[in-house]
């Protein structure tokens, strides 16, 4: 057996001590929950609401929509003005009668009722970081 000096007793008690610190895996929070409203989509709202100083709004909020591609959102009239920005991939965006492409980095608005169907026609997973904004 191999003796130990200080240095590496010290590194073994600090790992040890570490390990004691950190929580099972399955006790940790991951910070978001995911849904998936339509078949390949999957929105992961992420925790916490956040006072917002924009007048007219109270809070604000984010969320990811994650599209898988051939998949497509519903349209619903919106709950609430949002600021949407594509992170990843390309989208076909139809809202209220015009359509657009979307490519990564592209942003754009939607107020409270509007009307916009989202589509991934492309090859690749893509994303939309949706900021809400709520009264």
């Amino acid at each position: 057996m191999n003796k130990i000096d200080r240095r590496s007793a010290l590194g073994i008690g600090l790992a040890a001590a570490s390990a004691a610190m950190m929580k099972p895996a399955a006790a940790q929070t991951t910070g978001y929950k995911d849904a998936t409203p339509w078949p390949g989509v999957v929105v992961r709202a992420y925790d916490g609401e956040t006072p917002s100083i924009i007048p007219g709004f109270k809070t604000v909020s984010m969320r990811d929509v994650i599209m898988q591609p051939g998949s497509k959102t519903m349209g619903p009239p919106m709950e609430n003005a949002m600021v949407c920005h594509i992170t990843e991939g390309e989208m076909r965006i139809e809202q209220e009668g015009k359509t657009l492409t979307g490519k990564k980095n592209y942003v754009w608005t939607c107020n409270k009722n509007t009307k916009e169907q989202v589509y991934n026609d492309g090859n690749v997973v893509a994303i939309m970081r949706i900021t809400d904004l709520k009264a």
